[in-house]
C-alpha cells in the first residue's frame, strides 16, 4: 500500500488487496465492511455505491492482450471522497500502476498534472489512461480482423481456431465496456461536481463527456467488429463447406468409375459358369445362374434409378 500526498488530495494504491491490508485502510478511511468484502472479492459486478461523505465504484478493465489470447480483465475499485482517492486493483492493471509511477517520480509538475487538487482530477486522470488502453486493445483486434480477412480467402490456411478467438475477445471486451459506459454517465451527471474543489475544475464535465465519447466509440467500434467477425465465420463455414462438396464429388466420380471393372471382377469371382472363365459351359443350361444372378442385379438397378427419379436425385 502506497500513498501519494499532492495539495490536499491523497492517493493510496493499493494491489491484490488481503484483510489486513483493508483493515489499515478502515482505520484511515470511513469504509463500510461490506465495501471491505467487495474489494476482496474477484467477482463482483461493476457498480456505484453513493454515501454521504464518498462514493464508492467498482469496475472491470482489461489487464493484457499478448498475442493472440483472450484478454485477461481485473478488477478496480475505489473509494471517492472530498480529499482523498483509494484505488484497489486484483490484477495487474498496468496503465493504473503506470500512471501511479508517473505521480510518484517527484516531479510537482507532473504530479499536479494529473492529480491537481481534488479527487475528481484525480479520477478522470486514472479513467483517461485506462480508456486509452482500451483504445489501443481495439486497434489489435481490428489488426486482427484484417488478418482473418485475408485468411478466410485461402484455401490452404485453416482458421477456425483464429475466428473463435477473436470472437471470444470481442465478447469479452464488450461485457467490459458495456456496464462501464453505464457507471461513466452516472459519474459524470451526479459526482463529478461533488468532487471539484474550486470553480476552475468546473469544467471537468467536459473532460469526463470526452471520456464518455471514447468509451462510446469503442463499443461501437466492438459492435461493427462483432458483426463482421459473424460474417467471416458464416464465410469460412460456406466456403468450408463446398471445399468439402468438391471432395467427396471428386471422390464420387473416383468410386463410379471403379464400379464397371468392380461388378465384372465379382461375377467372374463366382461359382457359376460364366464366358471366358474356366469353367465355361457349352449349353444355355449351364449359363442359367449366369442369367438369372445379371437379371436379378439389373433389376434391383431398375428399381433404384426409378426410386431416385421420384425423390427429384436425377434431372428429367
Amino acid at each position: 500500500m502506497e500513498t501519494i500526498n499532492n495539495q490536499k488530495l491523497s492517493w493510496v494504491y493499493l494491489e491484490r488487496p488481503t484483510r489486513e491490508k483493508m483493515d489499515i485502510v478502515s482505520k484511515n478511511f470511513p469504509i463500510h465492511e461490506l465495501n471491505i468484502e467487495d474489494c476482496l472479492s474477484k467477482n463482483q459486478l461493476p457498480k456505484i455505491d453513493r454515501y454521504d461523505d464518498h462514493i464508492f465504484v467498482i469496475l472491470q478493465f482489461p489487464a493484457s492482450l499478448r498475442g493472440r489470447a483472450a484478454p485477461n480483465f481485473t478488477q478496480l475499485s475505489m473509494f471517492i471522497g472530498k480529499d482523498y482517492l483509494i484505488s484497489i486493483t486484483q490484477g495487474d492493471l498496468y496503465p493504473l500502476n503506470d500512471l501511479f509511477r508517473t505521480c510518484n517520480s517527484g516531479d510537482q509538475k507532473i504530479r499536479n498534472n494529473f492529480m491537481g487538487g481534488s479527487p475528481g482530477y484525480l479520477l478522470h486522470s486514472i479513467l483517461d489512461a485506462l480508456v486509452d488502453n482500451l483504445l489501443h486493445i481495439l486497434m489489435k483486434i481490428i489488426g486482427n480482423l484484417d488478418d482473418i480477412e485475408d485468411e478466410v480467402f485461402d484455401d490452404k490456411v485453416a482458421n477456425a481456431k483464429e475466428i473463435s478467438i477473436l470472437r471470444r475477445e470481442i465478447t469479452t471486451l464488450r461485457r467490459i465496456v458495456l456496464p462501464l459506459k453505464r457507471i461513466m454517465l452516472e459519474i459524470t451527471s451526479r459526482d463529478v461536481k461533488r468532487f471539484s474543489s474550486s470553480a476552475a475544475e468546473e469544467d471537468l464535465i467536459d473532460y469526463f463527456d470526452d471520456i464518455n465519447d471514447h468509451i462510446s466509440k469503442v463499443l461501437e467500434a466492438l459492435d461493427e467488429s462483432k458483426e463482421t467477425i459473424e460474417i467471416y465465420k458464416d464465410t469460412d463455414n460456406m466456403l468450408n463447406s463446398e471445399k468439402t462438396n468438391k471432395i467427396l464429388s471428386f471422390l464420387t466420380i473416383l468410386f463410379t468409375l471403379s464400379i464397371p471393372i468392380t461388378v465384372a471382377g465379382t461375377f467372374y469371382g463366382m461359382n457359376i459358369v460364366i464366358p471366358g472363365s474356366v469353367n465355361e459351359g457349352g449349353t444355355i443350361i449351364d449359363y442359367f445362374p449366369l442369367i438369372l444372378t445379371a437379371s436379378l442385379s439389373s433389376l434391383a438397378a431398375g428399381v433404384m434409378v426409378l426410386y431416385f427419379r421420384k425423390l427429384g436425385w436425377f434431372n428429367s
